[in-house]
């Protein structure tokens, strides 16, 4: 393998097998565990926590006593991390690409202007993006941004590039947000490009992101056809109270290992 020494084990045979996996067709059959064990040189327990990070992506499905095998992907996210589009699909083993459909500098309505926290009629960016996976249309999205950003994201390759990786490089550090989510029924126009049928359900995602000082940067209307991206939740229960009402004590959520980065 020629991945660095520094990964562990399990991490470097996950990323072979989503470039492997990448160039499968879906039902394809996958090396059992033993195989994997063979092949790599390494433990039954190390091969499957590989295989059960793909499982846990989507990437494939396990079949007990008849093995692993390439599954349709759909692209999952955790709800509570957000990575660039491009970052999110090449996980998945897909190419990503973008079709920029708006890109221009134009007065703040009133209800972007309430989002962004500044003035009505303030100059914005409005950028409209056709995000896809493999060439198939995975997302519409609509994002607004301050005026700060004009310079840098009106010059940027945005087809192929990151909208974050832009800011970032102009200086522009994104560092948390909040997003609301919600089901909404396909438009004409979301049917147009999303390849969907009018009234077919969509997973509609708006947030808002901010700096390390507070300012808000961007505000996004991210549009979903509900077959084929999820959001993972993650989540503490709340214990039970005697008296029927909550406690506010909760069960310990399981470690994770950070890997979300900027949008």
């Amino acid at each position: 393998m020629t991945e660095t020494t520094h990964r562990p084990q399990y991490r470097q045979i996950e990323q072979v097998l989503r470039e492997r996996i990448a160039t499968m067709q879906p039902g394809e059959r996958l090396p059992s565990d033993a195989q994997l064990c063979a092949e790599f040189g390494v433990s039954r327990m190390t091969a499957r926590n590989a295989m059960q990070r793909l499982a846990e992506d989507g990437l494939i499905a396990r079949a007990p006593g008849r093995g692993s095998f390439v599954a349709q992907p759909p692209a999952h996210r955790r709800a509570n991390r957000l990575m660039t589009f491009s970052q999110e699909m090449r996980r998945a083993g897909r190419v990503p690409s973008s079709r920029v459909l708006t890109r221009v500098v134009r007065p703040a309505t009133e209800a972007e202007a309430e989002s962004l926290g500044i003035p009505l009629r303030q100059p914005v960016v409005h950028l409209g993006r056709l995000r896809l996976a493999d060439g198939r249309p995975i997302a519409l999205e609509s994002t607004i941004l301050i005026d700060a950003t004009a310079d840098a994201v009106m010059a940027a390759d945005l087809a192929k590039g990151s909208l974050h990786e832009t800011l970032g490089r102009a200086g522009i550090a994104l560092r948390r947000g909040t997003s609301t989510i919600v089901a909404a029924a396909a438009t004409a126009e979301d049917a147009r490009l999303l390849e969907v049928e009018t009234g077919d359900p969509l997973l509609v995602e708006r947030r808002v992101i901010a700096d390390g000082h507070g300012r808000r940067i961007e505000a996004t209307e991210s549009r979903y056809p509900a077959d084929r991206y999820g959001l993972v939740v993650g989540f503490d229960i709340e214990g039970p109270d005697p008296d029927g009402g909550g406690t506010g004590e909760t069960a310990e959520a399981p470690d994770r290992e950070p890997d979300g980065a900027p949008r």
